[in-house]
């Protein structure tokens, strides 16, 4: 299997496990020193407890199911670091059943040790007017 192969094969199941609300599982695609860029809630998180606790507090945001596609994934892998980056169509379903969705743009960067990939640094935005400070959660691919 390629580098690209298995990266692709570790965004599939980040996916899967995120729309299964596994946090443990989505914990153990991280490196110990992650650093996250996330678009909720803080400037940076760094190290998997903290940014486990982020992923724990996002799950309770959406009581129902979760919404998480990738479209146009781009993966470039190397020997021991790749990065991948795509738009993401995330969002889940609230106390009265409905679906709260928006666009997002991906970009994750993953280091192999001892023969596993794992994700070093993610960074997760939405795109925003200047001039009044909005996100622009409408926004389509």
């Amino acid at each position: 299997m390629t580098a690209q192969n298995e990266i692709q094969t570790l965004i599939d199941t980040y996916r899967q496990a995120v729309m299964a609300k596994d946090v443990e599982k989505v914990m153990t695609l991280y490196a110990d020193d992650i650093v996250s860029f996330d678009a909720v809630k803080a400037l940076q998180f760094k190290g998997k407890p903290a940014y486990r606790a982020h992923w724990l507090e996002c799950m309770e945001m959406c009581p129902g199911p979760h919404l998480f596609d990738f479209d146009q994934v781009k993966i470039e892998a190397g020997e021991h670091v790749a990065f991948a980056h795509w738009l993401a169509h995330c969002g889940g379903t609230n106390e009265q059943g409905e679906t709260q969705a928006c666009w997002m743009r991906g970009t994750a960067c993953y280091r192999r040790d001892a023969g596993l990939w794992r994700i070093v640094h993610e960074h997760w935005s939405a795109p925003f007017d200047m001039q009044s400070g909005s996100a622009l959660f409408e926004l389509q691919p």
